[in-house]
């Protein structure tokens, strides 16, 4: 316990602590080097992934954005953004655009397929290889990379996760991320998958998706908690790359955003004054360390 006297701060001192404090609040803006925002709350990179769905629906007072004009999520923190090329055999119409907003922005550019069982798997990895190649081609880039990442349905089967795999790292030279819901029927798939199997798909960097501690809890599986817990449960990866801690599901006629909030991870349900919900997720580790990982899964962009 301190005295009277301990406490006493000179004004000039009180005056240096409060510039110092408004500096640090002060908005980043677009521009500079791609990603190079300084670190969320949490301490860890914030990336925003859109779809043709996207933008969603205004709600509230602040600040939009559209596939034109990325540079709200920019000042909001984002330090990337991916982009949904296709899914099933049909490609989004508004990726192209998003990616250009991005990168005139500063934020690092990415795309995702979405894997879908009624169409091979093959042809849907060529499809999306395609998109990408054509992308990188389509403009002068900023950025250094276009990330490269898989979203696998919930119901997919193993096979196809590894031919899309190896399709597009024989197309591109990339492997891709891997985006997995918190499905019960992909963590007995994987989890129950060969030792070597699970070698191979741990060359995918693991991209999770846990909006709540208790998603996924049911007669299989209790809830993970965390996202170590989530790891546990699939049995393959040690570590988690990107964390989709943010997510949004149509309701009673609107958006409705679910965000973790729990424990230590406290969160609105909007990112930053956005004025409408976007999914959300951080990346595990520094600035550095998240210029280093877009650039061995991503194609070169100059």
């Amino acid at each position: 316990m301190t005295d009277a006297a301990d406490e006493y701060i000179p004004m000039k001192h009180l005056l240096l602590l409060l510039f110092l404090a408004l500096a640090s609040c002060t908005t980043p803006q677009p521009g500079g080097t791609p990603g190079s925002l300084p670190p969320s709350s949490w301490g860890l990179p914030q990336i925003i992934n859109v779809s043709a769905y996207d933008p969603k629906e205004k709600q509230r007072a602040g600040q939009g954005y559209s596939e034109h004009d990325v540079s709200a999520l920019r000042a909001n923190g984002a330090s990337g953004l991916i982009a949904r090329a296709g899914k099933g055999g049909n490609l989004d119409e508004k990726c192209g655009n998003f990616l250009a907003a991005a990168d005139r922005s500063g934020l690092l550019p990415g795309v995702y397929y979405r894997l879908q069982n009624h169409v091979d798997a093959v042809a849907q990895a060529d499809q999306f290889c395609a998109r990408a190649h054509s992308l990188a081609r389509g403009r002068a880039w900023n950025a250094p990379a276009l990330l490269l990442c898989a979203d696998f349905d919930a119901n997919s089967r193993l096979s196809d996760i590894l031919r899309f795999m190896d399709r597009v790292e024989s197309r591109t030279g990339v492997v891709p991320v891997a985006y997995l819901e918190n499905s019960t029927h992909l963590k007995q798939l994987l989890s129950s998958a060969d030792t070597a199997t699970k070698a191979k798909l741990r060359r995918m960097p693991y991209w999770l998706a846990l909006y709540a501690h208790d998603s996924g809890a049911g007669p299989v599986y209790p809830a993970p908690g965390s996202p170590h817990g989530l790891l546990h449960q699939y049995q393959v990866w040690s570590n988690w790359t990107l964390w989709q801690y943010g997510g949004v599901d149509w309701g009673h006629g609107r958006s409705q955003p679910k965000v973790y909030n729990h424990g230590m991870h406290r969160n609105s349900l909007y990112f930053g004054n956005l004025d409408r919900p976007v999914e959300r997720n951080v990346f595990n580790g520094s600035h550095a360390a998240l210029q280093s990982f877009w650039r061995q899964h991503g194609l070169p962009l100059h």
